[in-house]
Protein backbone atom coordinates (compact mmCIF):
# COMPACT_ATOMS: atom_id res chain seq x y z
CA UNK A 1 0.00 0.00 0.00
CA UNK A 2 1.29 3.65 -0.80
CA UNK A 3 0.04 5.96 1.09
CA UNK A 4 -0.95 9.54 -1.17
CA UNK A 5 -1.92 11.88 1.90
CA UNK A 6 -3.32 11.56 5.35
CA UNK A 7 -5.60 13.96 7.12
CA UNK A 8 -8.35 14.39 9.93
CA UNK A 9 -11.70 15.87 9.37
CA UNK A 10 -13.98 17.71 12.05
CA UNK A 11 -17.55 15.42 12.88
CA UNK A 12 -19.95 15.93 15.80
CA UNK A 13 -16.84 16.98 17.87
CA UNK A 14 -14.62 14.06 16.75
CA UNK A 15 -11.41 14.21 14.72
CA UNK A 16 -12.09 11.17 11.68
CA UNK A 17 -8.87 9.94 10.97
CA UNK A 18 -9.03 9.91 6.27
CA UNK A 19 -5.90 7.97 4.56
CA UNK A 20 -5.62 7.87 0.51
CA UNK A 21 -3.67 5.33 -0.97
CA UNK A 22 -3.10 3.31 -3.89
CA UNK A 23 -2.96 -0.61 -2.99
CA UNK A 24 -1.07 -2.65 -6.27
CA UNK A 25 -3.33 -3.74 -8.59
CA UNK A 26 -6.07 -1.36 -8.21
CA UNK A 27 -6.83 1.16 -10.70
CA UNK A 28 -7.94 3.47 -8.98
CA UNK A 29 -6.97 5.09 -5.71
CA UNK A 30 -8.94 4.45 -2.21
CA UNK A 31 -10.37 6.67 0.52
CA UNK A 32 -10.67 5.38 3.72
CA UNK A 33 -12.58 6.60 6.35
CA UNK A 34 -11.71 5.66 10.10
CA UNK A 35 -15.36 5.01 11.28
CA UNK A 36 -16.43 3.34 14.49
CA UNK A 37 -16.64 -0.19 14.43
CA UNK A 38 -19.31 -1.60 16.86
CA UNK A 39 -19.25 -5.17 18.33
CA UNK A 40 -22.37 -7.79 18.00
CA UNK A 41 -23.25 -7.84 21.72
CA UNK A 42 -22.72 -3.74 21.85
CA UNK A 43 -24.82 -3.45 18.45
CA UNK A 44 -27.40 -5.57 19.78
CA UNK A 45 -27.58 -3.03 22.77
CA UNK A 46 -27.85 0.07 20.45
CA UNK A 47 -30.75 -1.98 18.23
CA UNK A 48 -32.62 -2.58 22.09
CA UNK A 49 -31.82 1.63 23.21
CA UNK A 50 -33.58 2.65 19.26
CA UNK A 51 -36.49 0.52 20.15
CA UNK A 52 -36.69 1.70 23.92
CA UNK A 53 -36.51 5.56 21.79
CA UNK A 54 -39.40 4.39 19.64
CA UNK A 55 -41.45 3.18 22.08
CA UNK A 56 -41.44 6.35 24.62
CA UNK A 57 -42.42 8.36 21.84
CA UNK A 58 -39.75 10.14 20.92
CA UNK A 59 -39.91 11.09 17.46
CA UNK A 60 -43.92 11.79 17.60
CA UNK A 61 -44.52 15.16 17.49
CA UNK A 62 -46.82 16.58 20.62
CA UNK A 63 -49.64 18.50 20.32
CA UNK A 64 -49.17 21.75 20.20
CA UNK A 65 -45.77 21.72 19.53
CA UNK A 66 -43.66 22.93 16.77
CA UNK A 67 -40.51 20.11 16.48
CA UNK A 68 -37.68 21.29 13.98
CA UNK A 69 -34.81 19.18 13.41
CA UNK A 70 -32.35 20.99 15.74
CA UNK A 71 -35.07 20.37 19.09
CA UNK A 72 -35.59 16.86 18.04
CA UNK A 73 -31.72 16.21 17.62
CA UNK A 74 -31.42 17.68 21.22
CA UNK A 75 -34.16 15.51 23.05
CA UNK A 76 -32.99 12.40 21.13
CA UNK A 77 -29.42 12.97 22.18
CA UNK A 78 -30.61 13.72 25.65
CA UNK A 79 -32.91 10.59 26.00
CA UNK A 80 -30.08 8.44 24.46
CA UNK A 81 -26.90 9.45 26.69
CA UNK A 82 -29.39 8.45 29.66
CA UNK A 83 -30.35 5.02 28.19
CA UNK A 84 -26.16 4.96 27.32
CA UNK A 85 -25.56 5.27 31.26
CA UNK A 86 -28.16 2.76 32.16
CA UNK A 87 -26.84 -0.06 29.91
CA UNK A 88 -23.27 1.01 29.59
CA UNK A 89 -22.76 2.32 33.20
CA UNK A 90 -18.71 1.44 33.12
CA UNK A 91 -18.40 3.55 29.98
CA UNK A 92 -15.69 6.17 29.54
CA UNK A 93 -16.98 9.98 28.66
CA UNK A 94 -15.01 9.73 25.41
CA UNK A 95 -17.04 6.50 24.43
CA UNK A 96 -20.05 7.02 25.17
CA UNK A 97 -19.99 10.55 23.44
CA UNK A 98 -18.82 8.03 19.60
CA UNK A 99 -21.32 5.91 20.85
CA UNK A 100 -24.07 9.15 20.72
CA UNK A 101 -22.59 9.92 17.34
CA UNK A 102 -23.15 6.41 15.73
CA UNK A 103 -26.69 6.36 17.24
CA UNK A 104 -27.75 10.22 15.57
CA UNK A 105 -26.48 9.08 12.60
CA UNK A 106 -27.81 5.68 12.44
CA UNK A 107 -31.49 7.12 13.56
CA UNK A 108 -31.95 10.68 12.44
CA UNK A 109 -29.31 11.69 10.05
CA UNK A 110 -27.76 9.77 6.40
CA UNK A 111 -25.28 7.58 8.63
CA UNK A 112 -22.15 7.33 7.12
CA UNK A 113 -22.64 9.68 4.40
CA UNK A 114 -22.46 12.65 6.51
CA UNK A 115 -18.74 11.60 7.37
CA UNK A 116 -18.50 11.92 3.60
CA UNK A 117 -20.24 15.34 3.53
CA UNK A 118 -18.10 16.73 6.45
CA UNK A 119 -15.21 16.44 4.09
CA UNK A 120 -14.65 19.55 2.28
CA UNK A 121 -12.25 18.22 0.19
CA UNK A 122 -14.96 16.09 -1.64
CA UNK A 123 -17.39 17.13 -4.64
CA UNK A 124 -19.41 14.17 -5.24
CA UNK A 125 -20.95 11.77 -3.17
CA UNK A 126 -22.27 8.44 -5.47
CA UNK A 127 -23.75 5.30 -3.66
CA UNK A 128 -24.40 3.11 -6.69
CA UNK A 129 -26.46 0.08 -4.83
CA UNK A 130 -25.92 -2.52 -2.06
CA UNK A 131 -22.62 -4.38 -1.30
CA UNK A 132 -20.83 -2.05 -3.51
CA UNK A 133 -18.11 0.58 -2.00
CA UNK A 134 -19.53 3.99 -2.22
CA UNK A 135 -17.19 6.47 -4.80
CA UNK A 136 -16.39 9.89 -3.79
CA UNK A 137 -14.93 12.54 -6.06
CA UNK A 138 -12.33 14.23 -4.33
CA UNK A 139 -11.32 17.66 -5.50
CA UNK A 140 -7.34 16.88 -5.04
CA UNK A 141 -7.39 13.13 -6.31
CA UNK A 142 -10.41 12.64 -8.41
CA UNK A 143 -12.79 9.47 -8.22
CA UNK A 144 -11.67 7.34 -4.91
CA UNK A 145 -13.09 4.26 -3.81
CA UNK A 146 -14.27 4.21 -0.07
CA UNK A 147 -14.25 1.38 2.33
CA UNK A 148 -18.08 2.38 2.81
CA UNK A 149 -21.05 0.20 1.98
CA UNK A 150 -24.20 -0.14 2.02
CA UNK A 151 -25.32 -4.16 3.30
CA UNK A 152 -28.74 -3.88 2.01
CA UNK A 153 -31.18 -2.20 -0.28
CA UNK A 154 -33.04 -1.05 2.64
CA UNK A 155 -30.37 1.13 4.29
CA UNK A 156 -30.26 2.69 1.22
CA UNK A 157 -33.89 3.61 0.16
CA UNK A 158 -34.17 4.37 4.07
CA UNK A 159 -31.56 7.68 3.86
CA UNK A 160 -33.29 8.85 0.25
CA UNK A 161 -37.10 8.31 2.16
CA UNK A 162 -35.47 10.47 4.68
CA UNK A 163 -34.70 13.00 2.55
CA UNK A 164 -37.63 12.99 0.59
CA UNK A 165 -39.74 13.59 3.61
CA UNK A 166 -37.33 16.46 4.55
CA UNK A 167 -37.84 18.29 1.48
CA UNK A 168 -41.57 17.42 1.03
CA UNK A 169 -41.29 15.18 -2.45
CA UNK A 170 -43.31 11.95 -3.18
CA UNK A 171 -40.80 9.09 -3.69
CA UNK A 172 -41.59 5.82 -4.20
CA UNK A 173 -42.06 2.65 -6.85
CA UNK A 174 -44.65 4.87 -8.66
CA UNK A 175 -42.27 8.05 -8.33
CA UNK A 176 -38.63 6.45 -8.49
CA UNK A 177 -36.67 9.69 -9.19
CA UNK A 178 -35.77 12.13 -6.62
CA UNK A 179 -34.24 15.65 -6.85
CA UNK A 180 -33.75 17.50 -3.62
CA UNK A 181 -31.16 19.17 -1.28
CA UNK A 182 -29.55 18.54 2.23
CA UNK A 183 -29.72 20.74 5.21
CA UNK A 184 -26.36 22.86 4.01
CA UNK A 185 -27.99 23.03 0.45
CA UNK A 186 -25.83 20.08 -0.76
CA UNK A 187 -28.12 18.54 -4.21
CA UNK A 188 -28.93 15.18 -4.23
CA UNK A 189 -30.48 12.96 -6.70
CA UNK A 190 -32.15 9.44 -5.69
CA UNK A 191 -33.42 6.43 -7.88
CA UNK A 192 -35.23 3.33 -6.56
CA UNK A 193 -34.40 -0.45 -7.65
CA UNK A 194 -37.71 0.06 -9.44
CA UNK A 195 -35.73 1.42 -12.16
CA UNK A 196 -31.86 1.46 -11.35
CA UNK A 197 -30.87 -2.74 -11.93
CA UNK A 198 -28.06 -2.70 -9.50
CA UNK A 199 -29.95 -1.10 -6.47
CA UNK A 200 -31.52 1.94 -5.32
CA UNK A 201 -28.87 4.66 -5.79
CA UNK A 202 -28.24 7.99 -4.57
CA UNK A 203 -25.97 10.62 -5.87
CA UNK A 204 -24.43 13.98 -3.68
CA UNK A 205 -23.49 17.31 -5.06
CA UNK A 206 -21.34 18.71 -2.76
CA UNK A 207 -20.64 22.19 -2.13
CA UNK A 208 -18.21 24.15 -0.88
CA UNK A 209 -18.69 25.17 2.29
CA UNK A 210 -17.97 28.77 1.50
CA UNK A 211 -19.82 29.79 -1.48
CA UNK A 212 -17.32 31.28 -4.38
CA UNK A 213 -16.49 34.48 -5.00
CA UNK A 214 -15.16 36.42 -7.96
CA UNK A 215 -12.14 36.89 -6.23
CA UNK A 216 -11.79 33.11 -5.39
CA UNK A 217 -12.38 32.48 -8.75
CA UNK A 218 -9.04 34.59 -9.65
CA UNK A 219 -6.81 33.32 -7.30
CA UNK A 220 -7.65 29.20 -8.21
CA UNK A 221 -6.96 30.26 -11.89
CA UNK A 222 -10.44 29.34 -13.16
CA UNK A 223 -11.09 32.89 -14.24
CA UNK A 224 -9.14 36.23 -14.78
CA UNK A 225 -9.69 39.63 -14.25
CA UNK A 226 -10.12 40.89 -17.39
CA UNK A 227 -13.03 38.15 -18.01
CA UNK A 228 -14.49 38.76 -15.11
CA UNK A 229 -14.33 42.59 -15.56
CA UNK A 230 -16.09 42.39 -18.76
CA UNK A 231 -18.43 40.20 -17.26
CA UNK A 232 -18.86 42.83 -14.74
CA UNK A 233 -19.74 45.96 -17.52
CA UNK A 234 -22.31 43.71 -19.35
CA UNK A 235 -23.91 43.14 -15.67
CA UNK A 236 -23.70 46.45 -14.48
CA UNK A 237 -25.71 47.57 -17.98
CA UNK A 238 -28.08 45.69 -17.22
CA UNK A 239 -26.89 42.60 -20.61
CA UNK A 240 -28.06 39.49 -19.85
CA UNK A 241 -25.65 37.05 -19.20
CA UNK A 242 -25.71 33.18 -19.85
CA UNK A 243 -23.27 30.97 -18.32
CA UNK A 244 -22.53 27.76 -20.58
CA UNK A 245 -20.31 24.54 -19.81
CA UNK A 246 -20.78 20.92 -19.54
CA UNK A 247 -21.55 18.82 -16.08
CA UNK A 248 -19.43 19.88 -13.55
CA UNK A 249 -18.39 22.32 -14.76
CA UNK A 250 -18.68 25.20 -12.22
CA UNK A 251 -22.01 27.00 -14.00
CA UNK A 252 -23.81 27.63 -10.77
CA UNK A 253 -20.58 28.59 -8.84
CA UNK A 254 -19.92 30.67 -10.95
CA UNK A 255 -23.21 32.27 -11.67
CA UNK A 256 -23.13 32.74 -7.43
CA UNK A 257 -20.05 34.76 -7.82
CA UNK A 258 -20.87 37.32 -10.69
CA UNK A 259 -24.17 37.69 -9.65
CA UNK A 260 -22.29 40.14 -6.81
CA UNK A 261 -21.88 42.24 -9.50
CA UNK A 262 -25.81 43.39 -9.00
CA UNK A 263 -26.38 46.70 -7.33
CA UNK A 264 -27.53 45.29 -3.39
CA UNK A 265 -30.66 48.39 -4.50
CA UNK A 266 -32.12 46.06 -7.22
CA UNK A 267 -34.49 43.41 -6.83
CA UNK A 268 -33.51 39.81 -7.51
CA UNK A 269 -35.77 36.96 -8.11
CA UNK A 270 -34.31 33.32 -8.59
CA UNK A 271 -36.27 30.27 -10.00
CA UNK A 272 -34.83 26.55 -9.86
CA UNK A 273 -36.13 23.19 -9.64
CA UNK A 274 -33.78 22.38 -6.83
CA UNK A 275 -32.04 25.13 -4.77
CA UNK A 276 -28.43 25.62 -5.62
CA UNK A 277 -27.95 29.28 -6.06
CA UNK A 278 -26.91 31.28 -2.61
CA UNK A 279 -26.79 34.81 -3.45
CA UNK A 280 -25.62 37.48 -0.71
CA UNK A 281 -27.63 37.90 2.34
CA UNK A 282 -27.70 41.76 1.54
CA UNK A 283 -28.90 41.15 -1.75
CA UNK A 284 -32.97 42.10 -2.44
CA UNK A 285 -33.95 38.59 -3.33
CA UNK A 286 -36.64 36.09 -3.29
CA UNK A 287 -35.88 32.94 -4.26
CA UNK A 288 -38.41 30.40 -5.76
CA UNK A 289 -38.25 26.43 -6.62
CA UNK A 290 -40.55 24.37 -8.59
CA UNK A 291 -42.51 21.88 -7.05
CA UNK A 292 -43.44 18.17 -7.34
CA UNK A 293 -47.20 17.32 -8.05
CA UNK A 294 -48.21 15.07 -4.18
CA UNK A 295 -49.91 11.52 -4.59
CA UNK A 296 -53.09 12.45 -6.09
CA UNK A 297 -51.21 13.97 -8.98
CA UNK A 298 -52.51 17.88 -7.60
CA UNK A 299 -50.46 20.72 -6.55
CA UNK A 300 -47.52 21.00 -9.15
CA UNK A 301 -45.60 24.40 -9.72
CA UNK A 302 -43.58 24.15 -12.58
CA UNK A 303 -40.59 25.79 -13.50
CA UNK A 304 -42.79 27.65 -16.16
CA UNK A 305 -45.22 28.74 -13.63
CA UNK A 306 -42.56 30.32 -11.61
CA UNK A 307 -40.95 32.04 -14.26
CA UNK A 308 -44.29 33.67 -15.95
CA UNK A 309 -44.91 34.58 -12.07
CA UNK A 310 -41.45 36.07 -11.16
CA UNK A 311 -42.61 38.92 -14.50
CA UNK A 312 -45.17 40.03 -12.34
CA UNK A 313 -42.80 40.25 -9.02
CA UNK A 314 -41.39 44.18 -10.47
CA UNK A 315 -38.01 41.92 -10.77
CA UNK A 316 -34.67 43.91 -12.06
CA UNK A 317 -33.04 40.63 -12.62
CA UNK A 318 -34.10 36.86 -12.93
CA UNK A 319 -31.81 34.44 -12.19
CA UNK A 320 -32.34 30.61 -13.76
CA UNK A 321 -30.78 27.88 -11.96
CA UNK A 322 -31.36 25.93 -15.40
CA UNK A 323 -32.95 26.66 -18.71
CA UNK A 324 -33.84 22.86 -19.91
CA UNK A 325 -37.41 23.17 -21.85
CA UNK A 326 -38.47 24.96 -24.52
CA UNK A 327 -41.41 26.63 -23.26
CA UNK A 328 -39.16 28.00 -20.36
CA UNK A 329 -36.52 29.31 -23.00
CA UNK A 330 -39.43 31.01 -24.48
CA UNK A 331 -40.37 32.77 -21.63
CA UNK A 332 -37.18 34.16 -20.69
CA UNK A 333 -35.93 35.43 -24.08
CA UNK A 334 -39.50 37.27 -24.25
CA UNK A 335 -38.60 38.37 -21.00
CA UNK A 336 -35.12 39.69 -22.40
CA UNK A 337 -36.81 41.53 -25.51
CA UNK A 338 -39.14 43.38 -23.01
CA UNK A 339 -36.67 44.94 -21.40
CA UNK A 340 -35.44 42.39 -18.53
CA UNK A 341 -31.85 41.16 -17.32
CA UNK A 342 -32.18 37.34 -17.23
CA UNK A 343 -29.38 35.30 -15.97
CA UNK A 344 -29.01 31.47 -16.21
CA UNK A 345 -26.92 28.31 -16.52
CA UNK A 346 -26.96 25.84 -19.87
CA UNK A 347 -25.63 23.15 -21.15
CA UNK A 348 -23.36 23.46 -24.12
CA UNK A 349 -19.38 22.86 -24.55
CA UNK A 350 -18.75 26.02 -26.76
CA UNK A 351 -20.44 29.32 -27.17
CA UNK A 352 -20.81 28.50 -30.70
CA UNK A 353 -23.04 24.69 -29.00
CA UNK A 354 -25.21 26.95 -26.82
CA UNK A 355 -26.77 28.88 -30.18
CA UNK A 356 -27.18 25.78 -32.23
CA UNK A 357 -28.75 24.35 -29.33
CA UNK A 358 -30.85 26.98 -28.38
CA UNK A 359 -32.12 27.63 -31.90
CA UNK A 360 -32.74 23.69 -32.95
CA UNK A 361 -34.84 21.24 -31.82
CA UNK A 362 -36.26 20.91 -29.67
CA UNK A 363 -35.92 24.47 -27.91
CA UNK A 364 -35.79 26.14 -31.45
CA UNK A 365 -35.76 29.79 -30.34
CA UNK A 366 -35.36 31.64 -33.57
CA UNK A 367 -31.99 33.01 -33.99
CA UNK A 368 -32.96 36.47 -34.36
CA UNK A 369 -34.33 36.38 -31.10
CA UNK A 370 -31.02 35.28 -29.68
CA UNK A 371 -29.34 38.53 -30.40
CA UNK A 372 -31.42 39.69 -26.72
CA UNK A 373 -28.39 38.25 -25.21
CA UNK A 374 -25.62 40.26 -23.78
CA UNK A 375 -22.75 37.65 -23.54
CA UNK A 376 -22.20 33.46 -23.23
CA UNK A 377 -19.57 32.52 -21.14
CA UNK A 378 -18.50 29.06 -21.33
CA UNK A 379 -17.09 27.11 -18.25
CA UNK A 380 -14.92 24.04 -18.87
CA UNK A 381 -13.40 21.34 -16.73
CA UNK A 382 -10.55 18.79 -17.95
CA UNK A 383 -11.68 15.95 -16.60
CA UNK A 384 -8.02 14.53 -16.80
CA UNK A 385 -6.72 17.37 -14.16
CA UNK A 386 -10.43 18.33 -12.80
CA UNK A 387 -9.43 21.76 -13.37
CA UNK A 388 -11.71 24.33 -14.31
CA UNK A 389 -11.32 27.43 -16.38
CA UNK A 390 -13.46 29.84 -18.14
CA UNK A 391 -12.98 28.76 -21.77
CA UNK A 392 -14.79 31.34 -23.61
CA UNK A 393 -16.64 34.84 -23.67
CA UNK A 394 -18.76 35.47 -26.34
CA UNK A 395 -20.90 38.72 -27.76
CA UNK A 396 -24.10 37.95 -29.58
CA UNK A 397 -24.49 39.15 -33.37
CA UNK A 398 -27.93 40.71 -34.42
CA UNK A 399 -28.21 37.62 -36.72
CA UNK A 400 -28.22 35.79 -33.62
CA UNK A 401 -24.85 33.98 -34.08
CA UNK A 402 -22.05 33.92 -31.21
CA UNK A 403 -18.72 36.20 -32.07
CA UNK A 404 -15.95 34.81 -29.09
CA UNK A 405 -14.29 38.40 -27.91
CA UNK A 406 -12.45 36.27 -25.20
CA UNK A 407 -10.40 32.94 -25.36
CA UNK A 408 -8.40 31.03 -22.94
CA UNK A 409 -5.43 29.85 -23.96
CA UNK A 410 -4.84 26.33 -22.41
CA UNK A 411 -0.68 26.31 -22.48
CA UNK A 412 -0.26 29.81 -21.10
CA UNK A 413 -3.39 29.68 -18.31
CA UNK A 414 -4.37 32.83 -19.79
CA UNK A 415 -7.20 35.20 -21.25
CA UNK A 416 -6.71 36.84 -24.50
CA UNK A 417 -8.77 39.07 -26.97
CA UNK A 418 -9.30 37.09 -29.93
CA UNK A 419 -11.31 39.79 -31.10
CA UNK A 420 -12.95 43.48 -30.81
CA UNK A 421 -16.44 42.69 -29.22
CA UNK A 422 -18.00 45.24 -31.90
CA UNK A 423 -21.80 44.39 -31.40
CA UNK A 424 -21.26 44.52 -27.65
CA UNK A 425 -19.53 47.97 -28.01
CA UNK A 426 -22.27 49.27 -30.23
CA UNK A 427 -25.38 48.19 -27.86
CA UNK A 428 -23.06 49.59 -25.30
CA UNK A 429 -23.00 52.92 -27.13
CA UNK A 430 -26.49 52.87 -28.07
CA UNK A 431 -28.27 52.25 -25.00
CA UNK A 432 -25.49 54.04 -22.39
CA UNK A 433 -23.86 56.51 -24.59
CA UNK A 434 -20.71 54.50 -23.36
CA UNK A 435 -17.58 55.04 -26.03
CA UNK A 436 -14.97 52.44 -26.91
CA UNK A 437 -12.55 54.25 -24.87
CA UNK A 438 -14.84 54.64 -21.98
CA UNK A 439 -15.63 51.09 -22.32
CA UNK A 440 -11.78 50.34 -21.89
CA UNK A 441 -10.81 52.74 -19.01
CA UNK A 442 -13.81 50.58 -17.47
CA UNK A 443 -12.81 47.81 -17.93
CA UNK A 444 -9.09 49.23 -16.68
CA UNK A 445 -10.40 50.37 -13.91
CA UNK A 446 -12.77 46.94 -12.82
CA UNK A 447 -10.06 44.33 -13.64
CA UNK A 448 -7.79 46.42 -10.99
CA UNK A 449 -10.53 46.34 -8.58
CA UNK A 450 -10.51 42.74 -8.88
CA UNK A 451 -7.27 42.01 -9.02
CA UNK A 452 -6.83 44.02 -5.44
CA UNK A 453 -9.36 41.57 -3.99
CA UNK A 454 -7.50 38.66 -5.23
CA UNK A 455 -4.45 39.84 -4.40
CA UNK A 456 -5.83 40.89 -0.73
CA UNK A 457 -7.70 37.34 -0.52
CA UNK A 458 -10.92 39.36 0.36
CA UNK A 459 -12.90 36.77 -0.54
CA UNK A 460 -15.93 36.64 1.94
CA UNK A 461 -18.96 37.30 0.00
CA UNK A 462 -20.38 39.97 1.94
CA UNK A 463 -16.91 42.05 1.86
CA UNK A 464 -16.29 41.42 -1.79
CA UNK A 465 -20.22 42.60 -2.27
CA UNK A 466 -19.01 45.80 0.40
CA UNK A 467 -16.08 46.34 -2.31
CA UNK A 468 -18.12 46.50 -5.25
CA UNK A 469 -21.08 48.40 -3.68
CA UNK A 470 -18.68 51.16 -2.82
CA UNK A 471 -17.68 50.98 -6.54
CA UNK A 472 -20.96 51.94 -7.42
CA UNK A 473 -21.82 54.55 -4.73
CA UNK A 474 -18.22 56.80 -4.64
CA UNK A 475 -16.28 55.00 -7.67
CA UNK A 476 -13.66 57.51 -7.72
CA UNK A 477 -12.91 57.19 -4.27
CA UNK A 478 -12.52 53.54 -3.83
CA UNK A 479 -9.92 53.42 -6.99
CA UNK A 480 -8.30 56.31 -5.71
CA UNK A 481 -7.44 54.03 -2.42
CA UNK A 482 -7.06 50.44 -3.98
CA UNK A 483 -4.09 52.26 -6.58
CA UNK A 484 -2.33 53.40 -3.71
CA UNK A 485 -2.92 50.58 -1.39
CA UNK A 486 -1.33 48.81 -4.64
CA UNK A 487 1.14 50.72 -5.51
CA UNK A 488 2.65 50.72 -1.65
CA UNK A 489 3.29 47.06 -2.83
CA UNK A 490 4.60 47.49 -5.71
CA UNK A 491 1.63 46.38 -8.04
CA UNK A 492 0.86 47.36 -11.18
CA UNK A 493 -1.92 46.41 -13.55
CA UNK A 494 -0.74 46.26 -17.21
CA UNK A 495 -3.06 47.93 -19.53
CA UNK A 496 -5.79 46.07 -21.79
CA UNK A 497 -5.24 45.96 -26.03
CA UNK A 498 -6.64 44.20 -28.38
CA UNK A 499 -4.49 41.24 -29.26
CA UNK A 500 -6.05 39.48 -32.54
CA UNK A 501 -3.53 36.70 -31.77
CA UNK A 502 -2.44 34.25 -29.25
CA UNK A 503 -0.24 34.97 -26.82
CA UNK A 504 3.48 33.26 -27.20
CA UNK A 505 4.17 31.08 -24.58
CA UNK A 506 6.80 31.69 -22.10
CA UNK A 507 10.29 30.07 -22.92
CA UNK A 508 12.23 29.24 -20.26
CA UNK A 509 15.21 30.63 -18.88
CA UNK A 510 18.41 27.79 -19.28
CA UNK A 511 20.28 29.61 -17.03
CA UNK A 512 17.67 30.00 -14.39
Amino acid sequence: MKIVETYKIEFENTKVPIIVFHNKGDIELSYDVGILEIGEYSEFIIEKIKEDLIREGIFEKKEGENFNYEDLKKAYVKKVEELLKFYFPMLALEERSQLVTYLVQKSLDLGLVDILIADSGIEEIAINGPNQKVMVYHRKHGWLKTNLTFANDEEIRNIASRIALENRKFFSNLNPLLDAHLRGGHRVNATLNAISTKGSSITIRRFSDKPWTVSDLITSKTSSSIALALIWIAIENEFSVIVAGGTGSGKTSFLNAISSFIPATQRIVSVEDTREIRLPQYTHWVPMEARQANQEGKGQVSMLDLIVNSLRMRPDRIVIGEIRKKEEAEVLFEAMRTGHSVYGTFHANTAAETILRLSSAPIEIPKITLSSLGLVVVQHRDRRSGKRVTLQIAEMRENGDAHVVLQHHPKTNKHYFKAKPVAFLQKLEEMQGISEKEFMMQLREKAVILSYLAYFKINDLAAVGEVINEYYLDKENLIKQIKERLKKRKILHKSVKWKHQKPTEEKPNKQK
